[in-house]
């Protein structure tokens, strides 16, 4: 089974989410004693891929692809694919690969495991291991079709070096038209995305008001760590809605998610679940977050926060 991935990447630069991709199927490939490919749209550079196991890429340049289109990228990956005799086609859970894998499954005629955290058990038949109701429990999906498509829940299987000696080639797939018109793209700038971070500072009703913010601000900056809040927070118009995070928000699967002041209902918690190590700040002990998480502090959040940083300061300062 000869496997492609797709590296994204964001005005010209890899994510990190295409160095998880490219592990993941690295450690796939040494299963099957295969080759990994990469696709890539509008990368300035590829060859980070290599130290990831990625053999081959198939690099795509094109001022059409500047942005995203979901139905255009699915036609660009599903060339490749082709080109490559892939078997299994293994993407990332970033929101734009979410909109793309039912259209790249449909293009390859593919069966489609979403939220996968591991390498296969089995590759005769091919089962997979994956998170399911909100990351509570996990179970085994069997997929039968020719071509797999494979959905890797970020964070899941991290940065594995393997390297190996790359291959670019220029590729130019054909584009089709179509009646989908990007008319702007909003982001946010000059801070870490929720979607991308290693690390999230998230805050709650327990801050008391969008004036005491700052603390978790000054947080976050010390560990390079994106911002984010509970439902209450947003709804209330202190942060905005890009920055909440839950089952009706956006959902993390951070290495570290730090909780301030956030009593931890249900909805919030299952948005966060698929993070490694939860940290809970929470003068109430009976807070229902404490019960989740690995590690919890009983205290007020504007004294332990401040102090927090300072040691966190005078720490770095000291390497």
């Amino acid at each position: 089974m000869s496997i492609l991935v797709y590296a994204e990447s964001e005005k010209g630069k890899l994510k990190k989410t295409a160095f998880e991709v490219a592990s993941y199927a690295r450690a796939l490939a040494n299963q099957l004693e295969t080759n990994v490919t990469a696709v890539t749209i509008n990368a300035e550079s590829t060859e980070a891929l290599a130290q990831y196991g990625v053999d081959k890429v198939l690099a795509v340049n094109n001022p059409q692809l500047d942005t995203f289109n979901a139905r255009t990228f699915a036609q660009v990956i599903k060339q490749g694919a082709e080109a490559e005799h892939a078997e299994v086609v293994v993407i990332s859970a970033t929101a734009n690969c979410k909109y793309l894998a039912p259209l790249l499954a449909v293009e390859l005629n593919a069966g489609y495991a979403s939220n996968v955290v591991a390498v296969p058990e089995s590759t005769t038949p091919f089962a997979v291991k994956r998170s399911a109701f909100t990351n509570k429990a996990f179970e085994i999906t069997q997929i039968d079709t020719p071509v797999k498509l494979i959905g890797l829940s970020n964070n899941s299987f991290g940065l594995v070096e393997h390297k190996v000696e790359l291959k670019t080639e220029p590729f130019s797939p054909s584009i089709s038209e179509n009646n989908i018109t990007v008319a702007s793209v909003d982001k946010t700038t000059d801070k870490v995305t929720i979607a991308d971070a290693d690390i999230v500072v998230s805050g709650g009703r327990g801050l008391k008001g969008p004036e005491n913010w700052g603390m978790i601000e000054d947080l976050a900056a010390v560990l390079g760590a994106a911002t984010a809040c509970s439902k209450p927070v947003s709804d209330l118009g202190w942060r905005p809605h890009s920055e909440h995070v839950g089952q009706t928000g956006k959902p993390v699967a951070s290495n570290l998610y730090i909780a301030i002041g956030i009593s931890g209902a249900i909805q919030h918690l299952a948005g966060i679940n698929a993070s490694k190590v939860k940290v809970v700040i929470n003068t109430d002990s009976e807070a229902p977050f404490f019960k989740a998480a690995d590690y919890g502090v009983v205290g007020d959040a504007f004294e332990v926060v401040p102090t927090l940083v300072e040691k966190l300061k005078a720490f770095k300062a000291q390497q």
